[in-house]
């Protein structure tokens, strides 16, 4: 038999595993710092490229040559003028370029911003299966509404803070104490105004609620004061806190975390859509079946304790869906025979450029076409622009743009 002072001599040297667990997060995220610092110097932050002035155009909705044409009248921003001749412009000159035009005699809205009588919109990405796509999802939507001219606020809810971290802000070195949405939601002395904790983004006209570990705190205390009457009922704490800015914004995007918490509840009961993220395989699918089960009956409970779930709409959106798999296939066909319209009708296929897009920290907004081969790049960006438009078109839908 082993000599046991021996044996708890040796344990005793072992490094225990919360020292291993510790040592490797703190390993990897100066790693993530330092990569960060290589991608984007000198200042390690990110910006925005310039778009073409054919990529301009479409974003505004007008003729490439009538941009010209305004260009060489002096009228508006003037684009930069690269090799060849080639014509270029900034997101912030092409929003003054959209404020120029709806100033002028012609009829068409170039600049989208919601009306007094249209409600801001809160669009709530959930799901409580890894690797859905989920904030992929939520990221390329703030973005692609960004990019049209919008006026959008992300709010990460996910103490993961993969949202945050796209974004150009690394949550541990870059969102200190109280800099969270719980700063607006927490139930002490210590909470701020939302708009305090609001960050820019390198994205005009996209605001940022960043996230890190401090939301799970809302987790911890929010069940020390249920019993408290007095007390602003929880589900009803992100809709407050989010309200205080709604006049800023069109729409806000909620990165909600992957699980059926406190947050995810209050941030369903904030919002006024829904889309559920699902890869269409039998285990996701089946997941997601034990998700919508579990979410009605927690949100049966909070509107029976007074919360108002009046939403626009709820779709299902396909994620990582490749064509070329038969059972892929069958299973979004399955879905389509159940949900019908509740499925949007344009699916975001797997794309080898989203996941290169990925290993750089952006997205494929932020990517220009010469980085990737022109079919991977035009096949990924049409499915991107059909689901993010299919949901703007959902959007104008609830707010009477066009009809029901």
């Amino acid at each position: 038999m082993p000599d046991q002072p021996q044996e708890q001599a040796r344990a005793a040297a072992r490094p225990s595993i919360t020292r291993i667990i510790a040592d490797d997060g703190g390993a990897l995220s100066s790693e993530l710092n330092a990569l960060r610092r290589t991608l984007f110097p000198p200042a390690s932050h990110k910006l925005l490229r310039s778009f073409s002035s054919g990529e301009a155009a479409k974003l505004i909705g007008v003729a490439d040559g009538y941009l010209r044409q305004l260009s060489l009248a002096g009228k508006g921003p003037q684009p930069e003028i690269g090799p060849g001749g080639r014509r270029s412009y900034t997101l912030a000159q092409i929003n003054e370029l959209r404020q120029l035009l709806d100033d002028g005699p012609k009829a068409k809205r170039y600049v989208p911003h919601r009306s007094g009588e249209e409600h801001c919109q809160v669009l709530a990405v959930v799901n409580f299966k890894g690797g859905s796509g989920k904030t992929t999802t939520a990221a390329h939507l703030a973005q692609y509404l960004a990019l049209r001219g919008y006026r959008v606020l992300a709010v990460d809810l996910d103490p993961q803070a993969s949202l945050t971290a796209l974004h150009g802000y690394q949550p541990e070195f870059d969102v200190g104490p109280n800099q969270t949405l719980y700063a607006a939601i927490r139930h002490d002395a210590e909470q701020r105004p939302l708009a305090d904790v609001v960050r820019k983004t390198y994205f005009p006209g996209l605001d940022l609620v960043p996230g890190n570990l401090e939301l799970m705190e809302f987790e911890h205390d929010t069940p020390r004061v249920l019993a408290d009457r007095d007390a602003e009922p929880f589900f009803g704490r992100i809709a407050t806190a989010l309200g205080s800015v709604a006049e800023d914004y069109d729409v806000m995007i909620l990165d909600c975390p992957p699980q059926l918490g406190f947050l995810t509840l209050g941030a369903l009961c904030a919002a006024t859509a829904m889309l559920v993220t699902v890869h269409p395989q039998m285990l996701d699918v089946m997941s997601m079946c034990q998700f919508l089960l579990m979410a009605s009956d927690l949100l049966g409970v909070v509107q029976e304790a007074g919360a108002d779930l009046d939403y626009d709409f709820l779709r299902y959106v396909v994620t990582r869906y490749e064509p070329s798999d038969a059972p892929q296939t069958q299973m979004v066909g399955f879905m389509r025979s159940l949900f019908r319209e509740r499925v949007l009708t344009h699916l975001m296929l797997k794309s080898t450029a989203v996941s290169d897009a990925g290993l750089s920290k952006q997205t494929l907004y932020e990517i220009g076409r010469e980085s990737f081969t022109r079919a991977t790049y035009d096949r990924a960006i049409e499915a991107l622009d059909g689901v993010n438009g299919e949901i703007e078109g959902l959007m104008h839908r609830a707010w009477g743009r066009v009809p029901a």
